[in-house]
């Protein structure tokens, strides 16, 4: 159906449908225009969230990067930032495919709309002014034909009067006809410019208008394709980034899929392993009979034997959940350089990562150390493009450094060894304690004592009447840099016995001021731990020396405790 036929007599209502149709477009770019802000905003958001919750670089991250849990939330927040760049594209493509694109449709589709209607009413208002021309020549032709009747009336008035002279008869004669003739042409000019007319107007309702209307027609319908476009064009932009989506999805689905519980688990005894063993049972100790002690107490023999009879856990003690409020720190701040502070098996993997950073800074050396030997041969070979000399203190300060790494790398492989060789095995059903202490040699400028740590980790006190239990965290064994021992023994006298003590470990006393004690014996004690994590004890009244607290258990007489 064609405007221009059906609709030649709407030209006011289809200017406002136009106006309207306009208007539509306006507020669906409008729309477009906030649902891309709307996207960009989100994407923003995730964006922001996503950023939020990374972690930190500190080194708290390589702790949380072993367990899968993590490393799975991780590629999650990397997945969501993903995600948000989708989101920006959505963004991106609605802006320059749809907003764009109808923005500049818009200023075309004014453009136009005002030409045709700008046509429209010039072609109104030439057959309006053809019809007043029209009128008017009719108004002109009634006129005329009205004065000549009357000229006739008066020309038969006056030639029927016999008084009337015959001048005046001839001059209403001739009057009359003037006015016949005068009408005559109205008759003519109405009757042609009345031709002239209908051709106008039927070329006005047939051919002109019609022909403005359907380009209205046409234009409206062009807007309303385009209309449809855009609106497939605004689902389009979301499909093209759902592969994308969907891959993201599926990347957060495979890092919840990865997750590992019992890795995870094993990954916390991993991270928190110390390699000692639990405390075995506390023996009865009867103090209403003066102490006997057999050859047996001390002899090396029975000492190892009494380490194969299995032990169990401590009932009376419940060590794991003991806090740690009186922690006494080392007093070399921060810890020793052998990482003797730590238990066995954290010490061991310390000392390990400390081997593999150290070979890491070793080879980049090499590798920079082989690129500079290539560039003097360069410059040897091409002395145009440099000095060969100037590359010698390089090398020299290179090859300076990875000797020095290498022999860090002997020191901690040394400290690795003897940590390995003092773990207990796998296989090793029998009850061991664990001992690490570093033996100091010469060779280690900065050596420090290792130590060990009480079964809790913790520095606790346990009072009753007559004893007085004491157990504290680890301290620095003395070494042979540190001369205490050799000024006290050489020059104090025979201490008094002030208490007695039971080792709970085997302790070798490699270092000097240090006395060896097997598992279970009992001992004098003649100088209480000081602070420094050392008790001086006693051996069938004639050999002294140091054993760390954290290695026996303390039983103080009630007048020593009391002074």
């Amino acid at each position: 159906m064609s405007w221009g036929s059906e609709l030649w007599d709407q030209f006011d209502n289809l200017e406002k449908h136009t106006q309207w149709g306009i208007e539509f477009v306006e507020k669906y770019t409008k729309f477009v225009k906030e649902r891309s802000e709307i996207e960009t905003n989100y994407a923003k958001q995730i964006r922001n969230l996503s950023k939020k919750y990374q972690p930190k670089k500190n080194s708290r991250e390589d702790e949380e990067s072993k367990y899968s849990f993590c490393r799975a939330f991780l590629t999650t927040l990397n997945e969501l930032n993903d995600y948000a760049g989708q989101h920006e594209v959505i963004a991106e493509n609605l802006t320059s495919q749809i907003i764009a694109e109808l923005s500049r449709y818009l200023q075309d589709i004014k453009t136009e709309r005002k030409m045709h209607f700008h046509d429209g009413r010039k072609a109104q208002q030439h057959i309006e002014s053809s019809w007043k021309q029209l009128e008017s020549c009719k108004r002109r032709f009634e006129r005329d034909c009205k004065e000549a009747d009357r000229a006739q009336q008066y020309f038969e008035k006056m030639d029927a009067d016999i008084n009337v002279t015959k001048a005046d008869v001839e001059k209403a004669r001739q009057q009359a006809q003037m006015r016949h003739q005068m009408a005559s042409d109205s008759k003519g000019d109405y009757s042609s410019y009345l031709q002239k007319f209908n051709q106008e107007q039927n070329d006005h309702y047939y051919t002109i208008i019609p022909n403005i209307f359907q380009k209205l027609q046409d234009m409206e319908e062009k807007r309303i394709e385009r209309i449809g476009v855009c609106m497939k064009t605004f689902a389009d932009v979301d499909r093209q980034v759902l592969p994308i989506v969907g891959k993201c999805l599926d990347g957060m689905t495979k890092a919840a899929e990865s997750i590992e519980p019992k890795d995870d688990s094993k990954q916390v005894v991993e991270s928190y392993k110390s390699g000692f063993e639990p405390p075995g049972e506390v023996e009865f100790e009867d103090y209403g009979q003066a102490m006997k002690r057999t050859a047996s107490d001390t002899s090396l023999t029975n000492s190892r034997e009494g380490k194969e009879k299995p032990v169990s856990k401590s009932k009376g003690k419940l060590w794991p959940f003991i806090k740690n409020k009186n922690k006494l720190s080392l007093k070399l701040g921060s810890g020793p350089e052998d990482f003797s502070h730590l238990p066995p098996e954290q010490r061991r993997k310390k000392l390990q990562g400390k081997i593999d950073d150290l070979n890491k800074d070793i080879q980049k050396d090499m590798d920079q150390r082989d690129a500079l030997t290539k560039m003097k041969d360069v410059y040897v070979k091409n002395p145009q493009m440099g000095d060969p000399a100037s590359v010698d203190p390089r090398l020299l300060e290179i090859g300076q450094n990875i000797e020095k790494l290498q022999l860090e790398v002997q020191k901690f492989e040394g400290w690795l060894a003897e940590v390995e060789e003092r773990m207990p095995s796998k296989s090793d059903t029998q009850r061991r304690s664990g001992i690490f202490e570093t033996q100091n040699n010469t060779t280690v400028s900065n050596n420090c004592a290792q130590d060990r740590e009480s079964p809790d980790g913790s520095y606790t006190e346990e009072q009753n009447s007559e004893t007085q239990v004491i157990k504290v965290n680890t301290h620095p064994v003395p070494t042979s840099s540190t001369p205490e021992f050799d000024d006290e023994f050489d020059d104090e006298e025979t201490l008094p016995t002030i208490g007695t003590c039971k080792a709970l470990y085997p302790f070798e006393g490699h270092n000097e001021g240090t006395i060896s004690v097997a598992e279970g014996e009992l001992l004098y004690v003649i100088e209480e731990d000081k602070g420094d994590g050392w008790t001086r004890v006693r051996r069938n009244g004639e050999e002294e020396g140091y054993v760390p607290t954290s290695y026996v258990e303390v039983f103080l007489e009630t007048n020593a405790k009391d002074s």
